[in-house]
């Protein structure tokens, strides 16, 4: 019985030995399964793939002052993000608490290209960071409550009216713009509520008072191809054509990109102005059907004419010899340039140069004509005088935008001019946003009040 009592207690802590190496394996197993896991799994969400935006295909922005915080999915995919990108910027706003505070947070949104930014940014109703002056001067940022009198047909609504609702100035003309976009009727609720710059909240109060139907009607989309298509009534009117700038041949019908070739076809071409006809029909951006539409109102035959007869009655050696040391460089004409020896090539891209500056600030502008006889030019200079006090000058904050994107030294900078004064009323601001070279910043400050 002795040695049956001393062989029972060693059975169970075998079992028990061996349970628990088996627990310990498992144990360990169990860690570097799971250390393995949190690896992968940072390593996944740490690679986050590149975003790049591209500019081809993307469809035309009607941008205007908004608060990110307001805007749902759709809105943001009105911005020119894909579903993908929207939700990350959503997402994004959660982790940060909810709301943005600044354009500095929101400006580290992955999702948002500088890029995309910088084309933004002049319009996003937040402060520039979160120190406490960016705050107070965010307070012209405030919204306006909206101010609905009754039921109304938004499709009547001027842009004054728009205003009188509540919306700011630059609000009201985009809501005009998107309802031009659609084809000249917001069609229904449904397309009203994509307007971007109307908030979800501002929806909800505007929805029970808006005549137009819920729903989009089905053909909608063959309704606004009909209406895109169709071309705009012109108000022709009686012109010369060697007198008209960009614009008015803008007013013609032509764009603004077609103007510009009208006109430097007529300066560089034909040495600054059409002697026939025949002449404006055989510019290319000029179709048969519109020489047709505009000949009755071309009125070119009395200056050619008279033109003719002075040429005519001046005897070649009645003519002047002139005296270069007393001409203007801002007023020499074509036919003095061939006199001084340029050719007429390089005379007509003179007189084109001058008239895109409108007049050289510094004799050495003249040098920078393209095709131009650099070592006649600078003969030219040294001679002629160069007087700039009748120069146009223009601030960057009130100068035209078709004066910022013809002008040869303020073009390239145009589109970021014209985006970085809405928000900055300081010409020093937007020099420093824009990044320009130091050598265009000097050409350009020449031409600026």
């Amino acid at each position: 019985m002795g040695k049956t009592n001393t062989m029972k207690p060693k059975l169970p802590f075998e079992i028990r030995k061996k349970q628990f190496y088996a627990l310990s394996l498992l144990g360990i197993f169990i860690v570097i399964f799971q250390l393995s896991y949190l690896v992968y799994k940072g390593k996944q969400e740490t690679k986050f793939p590149e975003i790049h935006f591209t500019n081809s295909n993307e469809p035309q922005l009607f941008l205007t002052e908004f608060d990110p915080n307001q805007l749902n999915e759709k809105q943001w995919e009105n911005l020119g993000f894909t579903a993908k990108q929207v939700k990350t910027i959503l997402k994004y706003k959660e982790i940060v608490g909810g709301n943005f505070t600044s354009k500095e947070q929101l400006k580290k949104c992955y999702s948002i290209s500088e890029e995309k930014f910088a084309e933004l940014e002049p319009y996003i109703l937040l402060p520039e960071d979160n120190s406490k002056n960016s705050k107070k001067n965010f307070t012209k940022f405030e919204h306006k409550e909206l101010q609905i009198k009754g039921k109304f047909n938004p499709d009547l609504y001027s842009q004054k009216d728009w205003e009188n609702l509540g919306f700011s100035e630059k609000q009201a003309a985009a809501i005009i713009k998107y309802k031009q976009y659609l084809g000249g009727s917001f069609v229904s609720k449904e397309k009203f509520k994509e307007c971007f710059i109307i908030s979800p909240e501002n929806y909800q109060k505007l929805s029970p008072f808006l005549l137009l139907p819920e729903k989009t009607p089905e053909n909608f989309e063959r309704k606004y191809q009909n209406i895109a298509s169709e071309k705009p009534k012109i108000q022709y009117f009686e012109f010369d054509p060697n007198s008209l700038d960009t614009n008015g041949w803008q007013k013609l019908g032509f764009s603004e990109k077609q103007a510009s070739v009208i006109v430097n076809y007529r300066e560089r071409n034909l040495k600054g102005s059409f002697k026939s006809l025949e002449d404006i029909k055989k510019c290319f951006v000029i179709s048969e059907e519109k020489f047709n539409e505009l000949k009755p109102y071309i009125k070119l035959n009395l200056i050619q004419k008279a033109s003719e007869n002075t040429a005519q009655n001046i005897p070649e050696k009645a003519k002047p010899t002139t005296d270069f040391s007393k001409i203007d460089l801002n007023k020499i004409t074509f036919q003095q340039l061939i006199e001084f020896g340029f050719d007429e090539k390089s005379a007509a891209s003179f007189i084109g140069f001058r008239n895109k500056l409108g007049g050289f600030m510094k004799s050495s502008h003249v040098l920078e004509t393209y095709n131009i006889d650099k070592n006649l030019a600078e003969k030219l200079i040294n001679i002629s005088p160069l007087n700039n006090m009748n120069v146009q000058k223009f601030s960057l904050l009130d100068a035209p935008e078709d004066w910022l994107k013809n002008h040869p030294y303020f073009r390239y900078y145009a589109n970021k001019i014209i985006y970085y004064r809405i928000s900055f009323p300081k010409e020093s601001t937007i020099f420093e946003k824009m990044k320009a070279k130091p050598e265009d910043e000097a050409k350009m400050r020449l031409y600026l009040k």
